[in-house]
Parts: C-alpha cells; structure tokens; sequence
C-alpha cells in the first residue's frame, strides 16, 4: 500500500499554486535584471533621501498583507488571465515615455506597474481580487513626491504669516521669505512638511484599508491624513518665528529642531489616529474577502503569458536603446562664449551659479556695459540626456537644492523663456531662463519634457541646451530687468546660439 501511494506521489501533477509562483518568481526575476537599472534607482532614493526611508517598510508590509490573506487564497484556485497583461502594457508604456522624456518617476512607476501586471496575469482575477490592496500598495514603492516640495514650501509660508498676524507679530511675505522684527527667516526645502506628509499619506492608505469597511469613511480618513500634516507644518513655521520673537533666535531654532526631530511627528499621528479612532468600523476577525462569491475564470496557458509578459518589457527597452542611439553625438570640447556688441566680457561673477548636474559642457561670463550695468551669462550642454543628466528637474536651474540661492517668485516671461526672482540673505536677482531641446525653443519645463520625450520616441537630435541670463537687483525693490533685456537684444536670437554652443547644428 505504502508503495502504490508513493507511486500516486511521484505521478501526481504538481500544485497549481507551486506552478502559477514559479512562474512568477521567473518573471519577476528577469524583468528586475532587464530593468536592473531603475531597480537599483529606486532603493538608491530609498536609502539616501530621508524622504523616502518609509519605503523599505512598504516590501515587509505587503507581505504580512498577503500573510492574513493567505487563508482564503488557498480556497482559490490560480489561472493565468490574458486581460493582466494590459496593466503589465500599460506598465511599458509609462517606462518607456519616462525613458523618452527623462521622467525618471514614470519609469520607475513603469517597473512597478509590471511587476504588478505580472501578479494580475500569472496568478488571475479571482487572486488579484483577494489581493487588490496589497497590490496597490506596491505604488507605495515608488518614490514620488519631490514635486510637492515648492508648493509646500510656499504653502507652509503663508500659514505661518497668516498666523503671525492673528498674534499681533508683523510679518512680511515674500515668496518662502518671511520677514519680522526678529529676523529674517526662510521656509526651506527641509521645513516644507512634503517629507512627512508623503509618509502621512503611505500610512493613511494602509489605516484606511485595516480599519475601515465604509468606502465614504476611507475617503474621508486619507482626507484628513493629507490635510492636517500640512496644516501642522504651517503651524509648527509659525510657532518658531513665534517663539524666535519672544525669546531669541537661537533658542527658536534650538526649539523647531527639537520639536520636527520626533515630538511633532508622534503628535500629528496621533492626533490623526485619534480622528479616525471613533469611526473605525471593521472588526477583528473580519474576512478581508470571500471566496465563495468568485466565480471560475478560464485559465491561459502560463507559459504563453510568461513569455508575453517578457516581450512587453523588452520591446521598449530595444526602441529607446535604437533610435537615441542615432540622433546622439559628442559634444565639443568647449562653448565659444558670444561676443555681444555694447558689452564687454569681464572676470567671471562668483556671486551666482545656476545647477545643472551631470551637464557635458558649461561656460559661464560676465559682461559690462558703458553705464557699468552687469549681467551674467551661463551656457550649459547636455549632448544626451539621461538619469541624473536632465534639463529639467528637481534641484536643476537657477538654484541649486539647499543652496545659497532660493526662488522667490516667477517674473513675467520673455518670447521663449521663463523668468524668476531669486533671493539670499535679502539680496535679489532675476534669472532670465531659455531650454533648447530638438528644434524647439521653450522656458516651460513640460515643453521640455514633451518635446525630449518626441526626439527618443522618433528620433532627432538628443542635445539640450540651457541659456541662462541673470542680473543683480540694482537695489531692494528695484528690478535688475531692464538691463537683461537690453543684453537680450545685442545677443540676438537664442535658438542659433544654443545650436552653435552644442556643435553648431
């Protein structure tokens, strides 16, 4: 008898779960090689922005999710699910457009949105159901929220002025700067509350889901996990510059450095937990699912949609590779800077740089004018663009991140250009700001974006280039414009001078 059972064993067909995760396993192991570059960009961010430490938390909480709802998935039988791959599609489509465009978020959601494909198609609807929020969760993964930080910056500004008025302290607003009698104080990238309401946010998704069945009740608890952060923040801006009024400065910095080190963060929790507290209505031992109400879905042979989900990703890693590859050539060995008539070129100023990492080539210069006006010029190079290598982005521009320099306000904008304010330490200037991409010549960030994202999709010339023109504030007040524009006009276009800069395209 022992016999005969071992030989029903030996010729038994194996689990279908065993088959459906090795199948997975397979294929996420290989679409994380073929993507091994995002990958390791992600837990890069994970590990050296303090923003996004909370990540490395979100893995293990998947995990314990899928842990309480391994129960009932074993009373679901896995099937592979055509209709999985359009998620793991749309998933190469995002990566692509973020590789075209230099969008490294959208390739990192991209990986993320594959990798959840592959979940969706391998194992079937009626197990990506049970799994729905654990699955979600994995955008959790992705480091997103850096863009928050100018809003929140000047969001945190005009609480914390509005406030200082109600308490009878006057206040004067400019831009992130706010002036008092005290002193003058800055709402800097660190002190913008966008780190803790992007962990605020993780957290608040996952409360919501443990203890609440009520969709309306979710809704409204990730509301106020996103609202009273930032709220918090403007008062925590507020009671510093306070405090800094009635005691002293160093006593205030002494005091915010205390308070946003651990106490602040522990009290928004748990005054946000505390909220929601009395609304919670999902019970203990409450099923997450159930099985029963799942009707049989048609099985897709796995390997066929293995292989499928391994040609989704490869295809447009092989399109980006091909087509920037022929429109890319080096750069030259250096940018002849312009003679501009009316102007003289005099010992560089050290007084201001603009950011822009990872560039190929950049030349900066000073100019003079018989009324002894000045104005500085910065010409930068990128032959191609790519990850940490973009135009456009976090920390690239007139300032730098946690620089010297911060941004005050924009200015009105010349005939493809942007225009800014910039501040340090109550001196101002004015940053005139020009972006050459493809055949395009634009001071918008997104037609940058866009039109990077046309030259990789279809193909023409990869540089970029960046014309800078800025000028010291004559004085408190006065705007340093007029001599920009002024220089504007003896340089004469841009567009040529930009192509010229890059190898004379």
């Amino acid at each position: 008898m022992s016999a005969a059972l071992a030989k029903a064993r030996v010729g038994a067909p194996a689990s279908p779960w065993r088959t459906h995760l090795a199948a997975l396993g397979l294929v996420w192991l290989l679409l994380l090689a073929l993507l091994h570059r995002d990958a390791a960009h992600i837990v890069s961010i994970w590990w050296n922005d303090a923003t996004f430490n909370h990540c490395f938390l979100v893995a293990p909480l998947i995990g314990w999710m899928v842990a309480q709802r391994a129960p009932a998935l074993r009373r679901i039988e896995p099937a592979a699910w055509w209709p999985g791959l359009l998620l793991a599609g749309l998933g190469g489509v995002g990566w692509l457009l973020g590789e075209a465009g230099g969008v490294s978020i959208a390739r990192h959601f991209g990986l993320v949105l594959m990798l959840q494909g592959a979940v969706v198609a391998l194992l079937g609807r009626n197990v990506a159901l049970g799994l729905a929020f654990p699955i979600f969760c994995a955008l959790f993964l992705v480091p997103a929220g850096e863009g928050l930080v100018p809003p929140m910056q000047t969001l945190t500004a005009h609480i914390a002025t509005a406030l200082l008025g109600l308490t009878g302290v006057p206040a004067h607003l400019e831009g992130v700067f706010i002036t008092t009698p005290a002193g003058y104080f800055e709402v800097a990238e660190a002190c913008a509350g966008a780190r803790f309401l992007i962990a605020m946010v993780a957290l608040g998704a996952l409360v919501a889901n443990l203890c609440f069945k009520s969709w309306r009740r979710r809704a409204a608890f990730l509301a106020v996990a996103a609202i009273v952060p930032v709220l918090a923040n403007g008062v925590r801006a507020w009671g510093t510059i306070y405090l800094a009024e009635r005691t002293s400065l160093v006593q205030a910095t002494g005091f915010d450095h205390i308070l946003y080190g651990g106490v602040f963060f522990a009290l928004v929790i748990a005054v946000i937990l505390g909220i929601g507290w009395r609304f919670f209505d999902r019970g203990v031992d409450d099923p997450w699912f159930d099985p029963g109400t799942m009707k049989p879905q048609a099985a897709a042979p796995v390997s066929l949609v293995a292989a499928s989900l391994l040609v989704i990703a490869a295809l447009p890693v092989a399109w980006s590779t091909l087509v920037a590859a022929a429109g890319t050539r080096a750069a030259p060995a250096e940018i002849a800077l312009p003679e501009v008539p009316g102007w003289t070129r005099v010992a560089p100023s050290a007084d201001w740089r603009p950011h822009f990492a990872g560039a190929d080539r950049a030349a900066f210069a000073t100019y003079r004018d018989v009324a002894g006006r000045s104005v500085d010029l910065a010409i930068v190079l990128f032959a191609r663009q790519g990850e940490g290598r973009e135009l456009v982005g976090f920390g690239q521009g007139a300032v730098a991140p946690n620089g010297a320099w911060a941004w005050s306000a924009d200015a009105p904008a010349p005939p493809g250009g942007k225009a800014e304010r910039i501040a340090s330490h109550g001196v101002e200037r004015e940053v005139v700001s020009f972006y050459r991409v493809g055949r395009s010549l634009t001071g918008s960030g997104a037609r940058v974006k866009l039109e990077t994202t046309k030259t990789r999709l279809f193909g023409g010339p990869q540089r970029a280039v960046a014309v800078l023109v800025s000028a010291r504030a004559p004085a408190r007040g006065v705007s340093a414009r007029p001599q920009i524009d002024d220089f504007l006009a003896a340089l004469g276009p841009i567009a040529p001078l930009a192509d010229r800069a890059a190898g004379g395209e």
